[in-house]
């Protein structure tokens, strides 16, 4: 089952690191800015994160199935829309209804994991699930860009929209919920009434009154962004723009990136150190990052910029330790709207990256500046800040 609800995920990893592969295509024939491309970009992740408290309410009233088989459609009807559109406000309206439609995608999996698996295993597996789903973004990489490169960008979306109907397919065909566990009841006492919609939101409201729920979700905000501004908007653009890579040649770079993406997180699950270290870790890897987008955007060499973009999927790997970190700082019972908020405020960070860059290129190119230098430097800013957040704001109690 979890299988089949990882197949959905794969498809929203790959809808989310589409615009890598198709960004001169779109912007060759819609004449788009850097910033209208940021934008672009940007749809996906705030639509995607904008419904995270919903698609959260959702999974706890309707369960995982229910949730995923309503929504998941809404993806294959704006890739459709994205193929077929005539101008950009089509395919800005497709990017929406596709992040809408891959909102309860990665949620589903970590709340499965959560309810299935022992706390001891949840970073493993969740690692696990990571790279699998990860394929998605394998498939953007080389074999999407051959195939925009010999027919349009319009063909990626029309096959991405089959694979997400066999996903749904999938899903429909595998998963089933469990049958709910009944505790025992005192002698003529009914079962607890079912949760209401108004009851399901204001407990999401308790998270945000804990101190250290703004510390995890500002680094939240900042890290998973920077690696898919990276691997899902600029890094196309980057290599065949600064050094004139063929659009295949990128593809390839974008595929080794997000291959080594695929192994590394379940490294990091199986390494980490617990609760205390593994926020210092958090805080050092973050740092680090920052180091290595920095050194892409100020050197502008060929190799750095190869090397780094490989270097930045294979440290991408230590954010599953966030969704550990998550799992450990709120109780049993808060686990599944924790997850929906952490899962927010990292797409809802994706948009803020994506347009942030998008508008940081724009202005540098008006003002005569190496754009890609610009956007490489606000990323570096953007997780120095959230790491610095991290750090300094109150910490969960398991975590002192």
């Amino acid at each position: 089952m979890l299988l089949a609800l990882v197949s959905g995920f794969a498809l929203s990893q790959a809808f989310r690191t589409i615009t890598a592969i198709i960004a001169t295509g779109l912007q060759a024939e819609f004449a788009l800015s850097a910033q209208a491309l940021g934008v672009f970009a940007g749809a996906f992740a705030f639509a995607f994160g904008a419904m995270q408290l919903f698609m959260g309410v959702g999974i706890d009233l309707y369960g995982v199935r229910r949730t995923v088989l309503a929504v998941f459609p809404l993806a294959t009807a704006g890739a459709l829309l994205s193929a077929l559109a005539p101008g950009y406000g089509g395919v800005l309206l497709g990017q929406v209804l596709i992040g809408v439609g891959c909102a309860p995608a990665f949620l589903v999996c970590t709340v499965f994991i959560a309810r299935h698996f022992p706390a001891s295993r949840f970073a493993v597996v969740s690692g696990i699930a990571l790279g699998v789903g990860g394929l998605g973004m394998l498939f953007t990489g080389t074999p999407l860009a051959w195939l925009v490169q010999q027919t349009s960008w319009r063909a990626a979306f029309g096959v991405l929209a089959g694979l997400g109907a066999l996903a749904w397919l999938l899903i429909f065909w595998a998963v089933r919920e469990p049958a709910a566990a009944t505790a025992p009841t005192a002698p003529g006492a009914g079962a607890p009434p079912p949760e209401s919609v108004a009851t399901a939101v204001r407990g999401f409201g308790a998270l945000f009154l804990l101190p250290h729920t703004a510390g995890i979700l500002l680094l939240a905000l900042m890290t998973y962004a920077s690696f898919l501004t990276l691997r899902g908007l600029w890094l196309g653009p980057l290599l065949i723009e600064r050094h004139g890579y063929s659009l295949v040649a990128s593809g390839n770079v974008a595929m080794l990136a997000s291959l080594l993406s695929l192994f590394t997180p379940a490294y990091f699950g199986r390494i980490d150190p617990g609760p205390a270290r593994r926020r210092r870790w958090l805080f050092g890897f973050t740092l680090l990052l920052a180091g290595l987008f920095t050194a892409i955007g100020v050197l502008r060499a060929e190799w750095l910029d190869v090397a780094g973009s490989v270097g930045v999927g294979l440290l991408s790997g230590y954010m599953v330790l966030q969704y550990a970190d998550v799992r450990s700082a709120y109780p049993a019972a808060m686990t599944g709207r924790a997850m929906a908020v952490f899962t927010m405020a990292l797409f809802l960070g994706v948009a803020l990256m994506q347009w942030a860059t998008g508008l940081a290129a724009s202005l540098a190119a008006a003002s005569g500046f190496d754009p890609y230098a610009t956007v490489m430097l606000t990323i570096a800013g953007m997780l120095a800040v959230g790491a610095l957040a991290f750090r300094l704001l109150p910490a969960p109690p398991s975590a002192r």
